[in-house]
């Protein structure tokens, strides 16, 4: 069933390959369901990802990058890069950087990873969706 409020599929997202959908879904949280026509769905997953990006600087976050030594590290920096923009915004203001004794350095640290995690998981969605093996 398409969404309430627009056609299925936007001209653009007719037009482009797959693997550009998906790249432009990676930057922009919610960007790939907007090219598809599912607007609802992409403001809310844009401003979900967004809120829960801004609530992980504001608790002291930190944008992790990997550690050589540190194999977990490579992990959490999938999902930091994850954020697509917002990571390389805040990292070129220099935000997200972390403080280790703020009291919410942890929950800053789950929130921003929770975004990022959220916003490669809409890759995939986006992925279903233009291939066609999701149609709501």
């Amino acid at each position: 069933m398409p969404e309430a409020g627009g056609p299925r599929e936007t001209r653009l997202g007719r037009r482009l390959p797959l693997p550009v959908l998906m790249l432009l879904a990676w930057l922009v949280p919610g960007l790939g369901h907007l090219l598809l026509g599912r607007r609802l769905r992409a403001a809310i997953f844009c401003a979900v990802i967004v809120v829960a990006f801004a609530v992980g600087l504001t608790f002291d976050g930190e944008l992790i990058l990997p550690h050589a030594g540190d194999p977990l590290s490579y992990l959490a920096a999938i999902a930091s890069i994850g954020n697509g923009v917002l990571f390389f915004v805040a990292r070129h203001f220099g935000l997200g950087q972390g403080v280790v004794t703020a009291a919410g350095y942890e929950y800053g640290n789950t929130f921003l990873l929770t975004a990022g995690m959220m916003n490669l998981l809409l890759i995939l969605d986006t992925h279903d969706i233009g291939v066609g093996k999701k149609d709501w």
